[in-house]
């Protein structure tokens, strides 16, 4: 009996087999057909696409030029240009805390906070923080030498900055071969 058992099972799969393949045929035929029917009709004719082409660039000159036509029709705006003058990067630094000292000739005194800029580099702006101590007092004995009269209105301050940067620009060349301050500028101004 055993026998028998195996017969029906080959023809079983044999039968499989076959229809598989089949199917698979015809899944490729049928493929194979609406790709015929969908792109076999369009046939690509390369003189007729560079045609195309040339007619659509030929359309995009044209509007181009109408465009430009129609830009120089309308009145142009006058453009000024900017000078491109050479800007250099300005380094501020700020002395800690306060000067207070006696104004000459008076008994009230004056406090301010001081800031020096200069657009060389930063090695002006190092020389200062480490010669602070002498800058200092050489700015102490510079405001203490303007008087009450000296010092008023924005005139006298400016003449205050004035012999403020001179002071400060002498005492970093007899240290340092070179001053640099360029601008001294007054973060508070306070006569007591």
């Amino acid at each position: 009996m055993p026998e028998q058992d195996e017969e029906p099972k080959k023809k079983g799969g044999l039968v499989k087999i076959l229809l598989f393949v089949i199917i698979g045929i015809l899944l490729v035929g049928i493929g194979l057909g609406v790709g015929f029917v969908l792109f076999g009709n369009a046939k690509s004719d390369p003189s007729a696409e560079v045609g195309a082409i040339i007619e659509r660039k030929a359309e995009e000159e044209a509007a181009a030029a109408a465009a430009a036509a129609a830009e120089a029709a309308e009145p142009k705006k006058v453009v000024q240009e900017m000078p491109t003058a050479e800007k250099f990067l300005t380094i501020y630094y700020e002395f800690p805390g306060t000067f207070t000292t006696n104004l000459n000739g008076s008994r009230r005194f004056l406090q301010v906070g001081l800031g020096v800029s200069t657009q060389y580099d930063e090695q002006v702006m190092a020389n200062v923080d480490s010669h602070q101590l002498a800058l200092r007092s050489d700015i102490l004995g510079i405001i203490s030498d303007f008087s009450e009269a000296d010092v008023a209105g924005k005139s006298g301050r400016d003449a205050l900055a004035g012999a403020l940067k001179t002071g400060i620009n002498a005492r970093l060349g007899e240290l340092e071969g070179f001053g640099g301050v360029e601008d001294v500028y007054f973060t508070s101004f306070v006569l007591q």
